[in-house]
């Protein structure tokens, strides 16, 4: 019960990945969560069944593109519990095709959802963070962020490495509010959202290439975000922490 008495918003979190993996490792040491999605009935169906274990959670459809709707699952929050202790961003999306076929809607979607909707919902928790004077932040970035890639992926690859970027500079501003802010890089974490995006022949070809001969799991993630939300945590901020078994 590491974190009984906070609240936290998971972004991109009624999914099978990391967003709920996240969820479920928070609400099980004690905090009450904020579930959100773009998928409605997902979205309540994942709250409802956290309830149902004795947790504490609502759900807010939102999508991190949109300032009105991360402004208002941020009132929502507030509205229901009064305050807001920990933000993961854990949105996110990618298009691949090469730079020279790259539409500017793809390259635009990736950008806003990865990079510009961390910013929004940053800027949506901080009044309340910097009032409390006490706020955890996660962003979610890649280790593609420092390795590039050839695959088309560049819009994410710049998106990811942004954040990190990002994630040092709210940190540098908010420290004096006791407010940490850091970004966890994952390597290859397998989840059906993954099938839509990939290849299973390039999936299977990633998980050769790791050291630890596999891929993580939404719960090693987790356990990273875990251990930078809770006071264990507490004198770690502006980095960017690999949970990718050894893969750069």
């Amino acid at each position: 019960m590491r974190l009984e008495g906070k609240v936290a918003i998971v972004t991109a979190s009624a999914g099978a990945g990391i967003g709920q993996g996240t969820l479920q490792a928070l609400a099980k040491e004690g905090a009450s969560v904020v579930v959100t999605d773009t998928h409605e009935r997902r979205t309540g169906e994942v709250a409802e069944a956290l309830k149902s274990e004795g947790h504490k959670a609502i759900g807010v459809v939102c999508d991190v593109t949109s300032r009105e709707q991360v402004e208002n699952m941020v009132k929502k929050a507030l509205d229901e519990f009064g305050r807001i202790d920990i933000l993961v961003n854990n949105a996110g999306t990618n298009r691949m095709n090469p730079i020279h076929e790259m539409s500017d809607e793809d390259w635009d979607l990736v950008i806003d959802t990865n990079l510009k909707g961390t910013f929004y919902c940053i800027r949506a928790v901080l009044p309340a963070m910097i009032e409390q004077n006490h706020g955890r932040i996660v962003n979610i970035s890649s280790i593609a962020g420092w390795s590039g890639s050839n695959q088309g992926e560049a819009p994410y690859c710049a998106a990811k490495a942004g954040i990190m970027a990002f994630t040092r500079c709210v940190a540098l501003e908010t420290a004096k509010y006791d407010i940490t802010v850091n970004a966890i890089a994952p390597g290859f974490v397998p989840n059906p959202f993954l099938l839509k995006i990939y290849p299973q022949e390039a999936l299977e070809a990633i998980e050769r290439m790791i050291p630890k001969g596999r891929g993580g799991t939404p719960q090693e993630i987790a356990n990273a975000i875990l251990f930078l939300v809770s006071e264990e945590g507490s004198y770690i901020t502006g980095e960017t922490i690999a949970v990718s078994g050894g893969w750069r």
